[in-house]
């Protein structure tokens, strides 16, 4: 077995949607707080909650590709659809979406982890 393939091989390289959430969360809360919806704050913040994520899923050294993406709305009684689909290798490959809220906004974080081959 070559370095790469016993490297994926490891349960510790397979997708984890919990510990995904987790930092998900923590990024989420760590940008907006306790704030309340602006619409002058949505970019800054969903770029920053969209760059820490990547920062800290790339910390945890996992041959994965990721993408991020971050919705926020602001609460007034509408509703919001998402969706997404993937074709990809189900073994190793994963996804995680979190929906968080205070009271004025909600936040929608997707995250799509390829491994890298």
């Amino acid at each position: 077995m070559t370095g790469m393939e016993e490297y994926n091989s490891s349960s510790e390289s397979s997708f984890n949607s919990e510990e995904v959430d987790t930092i998900v969360k923590e990024c989420i809360e760590g940008v907006v707080g306790v704030d309340d919806y602006s619409q002058g704050q949505v970019n800054k913040w969903t770029a920053s909650i969209v760059e820490r994520c990547l920062t800290l899923l790339v910390k945890q050294g996992k041959a994965y590709k990721y993408i991020v993406t971050c919705s926020v709305m602001q609460k007034t009684g509408a509703g919001l659809h998402t969706a997404n689909s993937c074709y990809w290798d189900t073994a190793m490959d994963g996804s995680c979406t979190v929906r968080w809220e205070n009271r004025t906004m909600y936040c929608v974080v997707s995250v799509f982890a390829v491994a890298v081959a």
